[in-house]
């Protein structure tokens, strides 16, 4: 009789993790095919990578038809990196299957950790397939491309080097984390505050603590400043009514409490909370230190006004994945007896929330299961109709466009944002998806197209089921 040999757990994983990146890989282009990306975000990091890629680090054109350094408004330049992958493959594509295999590596980190620290391999499986099946996961994969998405994996992979006193590429691993976005060093501190207190490590903790905090600082209030021609962040007004900014937040927190309590446990505050705690199992909660580092960045989201900050369907979860992800392994460990039943737990709540609030796409077909935007990635006559108009438009022309026209037109040094015309030579726009600046505004966007039509400055050379194209007439 034949020995039945099944796979081991890290052969499975790999098969889980090659899984992960195909798939949201294919998904995330076919919803870029379905135009359902945008100028804003996708586009103003094409535009940036493009514009690294041709020997200007980091330009863009920001909504109102100004060039500038993507540096005005989020310290991100980890972004460079990905001007040498252009010159192989000039696509958006790149960015979105890169972003897939990036955050799906995140399951190596989890899986090592998990195993460490439960001393089972089937148990580590289990977490580094929660990791993969946990929906914030899902849809900050799915979440156009952002920065940040990379800052999930490298954080993971810091806080295992950390774990292993293995400081050198801890750092490597860190600095690339903080290198995302601004706040991002702010969980960095708070990896330094645990290695402190749970390893009694005080000098090397409070180093890293005090470095990252510094480095956030320094991002938030110098870098940010020096290329937002000596202002604050545009997003600080998401905090006017807790201060405006971090002083004034600190400063309501001591004068007004109730004010910082009423803007971050509203319903849909702890309904997001729930949201990222319950497909975890709650093991999280069981470790409470490591939620530390997570609190700098349910703070930002909490006390937003912006709601996309508090919903699991945008990349502001991409520095909470990390610490809750680890702290349910953390917690998991306090009930270390029975690893491999906990680990199941968490596999079957993880399965259960992909369910209920995951962004695949099949879910549509089972009853209860998710249906947020669950043919956003069907491409459609009308997608191809719109392929046909924008290939009109020269590869080196200045365009302007509305929202979801703009991600597909953003490979060039000038693009500016409907109705923002000025120096443009062409305006391409979809009636159906009515982009002003980037919002969705279908009153202003049609008085706008209809002013567009009647003057005689332009020329209207393609008009096809909403999708319009304009060319300057030569003086």
């Amino acid at each position: 009789m034949r020995r039945i040999i099944f796979p081991s757990a890290r052969a499975l994983l790999a098969a889980a993790i090659a899984a992960y990146a195909a798939g949201f890989g294919a998904l995330s282009v076919l919803r870029h095919e379905a135009y359902v990306t945008g100028r804003f975000d996708l586009g103003n990091m094409v535009q940036a990578v493009w514009s690294t890629a041709h020997g200007r680090p980091l330009q863009m054109t920001d909504l109102h038809g100004d060039q500038i350094s993507r540096l005005a408004a989020h310290v991100d330049p980890i972004l460079v990196v990905f001007a040498p992958l252009w010159w192989i493959w000039p696509s958006p594509h790149m960015l979105l299957v890169a972003q897939a295999c990036a955050v799906a590596l995140g399951a190596i980190p989890v899986f090592l950790l998990a195993r460490k620290h439960l001393a089972s391999s089937r148990a580590a499986l289990g977490f580094g397939l929660a990791y993969l099946l946990y929906p914030a996961t899902g849809w900050l994969t799915l979440n156009e491309f952002h920065p940040v998405a990379l800052a999930t994996p490298l954080l993971l992979f810091a806080f295992w080097y950390l774990d292993e006193d293995r400081l050198l590429p801890f750092s490597a691993c860190a600095l690339a984390a903080a290198l995302c976005k601004e706040e991002i060093a702010l969980v960095v501190a708070g990896f330094g505050i645990w290695y402190a207190l749970a390893r009694g490590r005080w000098v090397v903790g409070a180093a890293i603590a005090v470095a990252g905090g510094a480095w956030a600082a320094i991002a938030i209030a110098i870098v940010i400043p020096h290329y937002n021609a000596g202002a604050e962040s545009d997003f600080y007004g998401r905090y006017s009514e807790v201060g405006g900014s971090a002083g004034g937040i600190v400063k309501t927190a001591f004068t007004h409490p109730l004010r910082i309590a009423e803007a971050a446990f509203s319903a849909r505050d702890l309904h997001y909370l729930l949201d990222l705690v319950a497909p975890l199992a709650a093991l999280c909660l069981l470790a409470p230190l490591m939620l530390v580092a997570a609190l700098p960045e349910l703070a930002i989201n909490l006390l937003s006004s912006a709601t996309t900050q508090t919903s699991i369907h945008f990349h502001y979860t991409a520095g909470l994945i990390p610490p809750l992800v680890i702290g349910a392994i953390f917690g998991a460990k306090r009930l270390s007896r029975w690893a491999f039943p906990v680990a199941a737990a968490i596999v079957v709540a993880a399965l259960v929330g992909n369910y209920r609030l995951g962004p695949i796409p099949g879910w549509r077909h089972v009853p209860g299961g998710q249906k947020f935007q669950a043919t956003a990635a069907r491409v459609t006559a009308h997608d191809r109709i719109a392929d046909r108009a924008l290939r009109l438009i020269p590869d080196e022309a200045v365009v302007c466009a509305t929202n979801t026209l703009g991600a597909h037109l953003s490979a060039r040094r000038r693009v500016l944002s409907f109705p923002f015309i000025e120096d443009s030579k062409w305006v391409a726009a979809d009636e159906t998806q009515p982009g002003y600046a980037d919002r969705y505004a279908p009153v202003p966007t049609a008085t706008q197209l209809a002013a567009l039509r009647r003057n005689p400055e332009w020329q209207l050379v393609f008009e096809q089921d909403g999708i319009l194209v304009f060319r300057r007439r030569p003086l």
